[in-house]
């Protein structure tokens, strides 16, 4: 197959890249736009394959995009391009409905015309596989629920919105115009290469600075967490194996608090860098004001995945979160350079921006 992976210089963008690299994929077209949270650092161990390119170009230019589909004969689009930090929807939606519904929408249309120019086999072949987020789905009880394929949609932010916009728009596009899509909806993700404005890059890095470690009220909103790595294998069998119009749920079974996650963090790295004075990382902690619309807890039943593709998480929290320190540790060569810069005018970390 050659699979065009939009935002494939993002986080899971980049695993899927080196991911499909890996499983020997004919060829891997990674199209990013490159804004503050792209990075080809993340791609540097696959930047030489012969099998793998980079087009530096935005989904909202629909006629790039769909040259770009013919100029490299796509069997499949795997599209992540997205704004996905939630505080930065709330202090400026308007980059997130350009990117997540309007670009999305462009990219939808150029799919649909370079797919109705295919020969015959080839349109039966080709895939547009729509990767979002379980947080279309909105708000459940701390002590009941699920969210599965059948959830409806509620979103609570003006980036949950946004997604939620942007799948009703690939159905859409199935149900009128025929395009064979497949759509996927995960938890949060962790892992290598995860850009440190995010919950646990962030208190890793602040905690082997000695910084605050903030957290939401009273940090009990929970979360359910899956290792990167475990989502790209999901990923390749919807892309591959999924049913036209079907949506597939994908997550870690891993449901924690966003405290007991901080926590977590602080232990592992006091066992692995213990503080030049003793003493706990848990004393970093900081309490901060909750952001509007936080939703209590997320929850995924991906128990359709497993069963209709074989596949289930290799890393329990646990292994994928120590997995997850261990690499920030031996890797700021990556994070150094991005944690010193400075974006949006601020230091990572010293307001809301990042809190658990």
């Amino acid at each position: 197959m050659r699979i065009l992976v939009t935002g494939g210089a993002g986080f899971i963008g980049s695993a899927v890249c080196r991911h499909l690299v890996a499983a020997g994929v004919e060829r891997v077209i990674n199209a990013d736009k490159l804004t503050y949270a792209g990075n080809l650092a993340s791609l540097a161990a696959i930047e030489a394959s012969p099998g793998y390119v980079f087009y530096q170009v935005d989904i909202c230019d629909g006629p790039a995009m769909l040259e770009l589909m013919r100029r490299e004969r796509v069997d499949a689009v795997m599209h992540l391009a997205a704004e996905s930090h939630v505080d930065r929807s709330i202090d400026g939606a308007d980059a997130f409905v350009e990117t997540n519904v309007v670009g999305t929408v462009r990219l939808l249309n150029a799919a649909l015309a370079y797919w109705r120019g295919l020969p015959d086999g080839a349109r039966e072949g080709f895939r547009f596989h729509h990767i979002s987020t379980d947080e279309v789905f909105g708000d459940l009880p701390f002590d009941s629920g699920v969210f599965t394929e059948e959830t409806a949609y509620a979103p609570s932010s003006p980036y949950s919105a946004s997604k939620a916009a942007s799948d009703h728009f690939v159905r859409a596009w199935h149900e009128t115009y025929g395009l064979p899509v497949v759509l996927s909806n995960c938890s949060n993700n962790y892992g290598p290469y995860h850009f440190p404005e995010k919950l646990i890059p962030l208190v890793i890095l602040n905690a082997l600075e000695e910084r605050p470690l903030p957290v939401y009220g009273t940090g009990q909103n929970v979360r359910d967490w899956l290792y990167v790595e475990d989502h790209v294998r999901a990923l390749e069998l919807v892309v591959t194996r999924g049913t036209v119009g079907e949506s597939y749920n994908i997550g870690g079974r891993a449901e924690r608090t966003n405290l007991a996650v901080v926590e977590s963090i602080c232990d592992i790295l006091d066992e692995r860098r213990p503080r030049a004075g003793g003493g706990s990382r848990r004393d970093l902690i900081t309490m901060v004001e909750d952001r509007p619309g936080h939703d209590r807890r997320y929850a995924i039943d991906p128990a359709k995945a497993e069963r209709a593709l074989g596949w289930a998480p290799r890393e329990s929290f646990d292994s994928g979160l120590r997995r997850t320190v261990d690499w920030y540790l031996d890797n700021e060569w990556w994070w150094g350079p991005i944690r010193r810069q400075r974006y949006a005018g601020e230091r990572l970390g010293t307001t809301r921006k990042g809190a658990a």
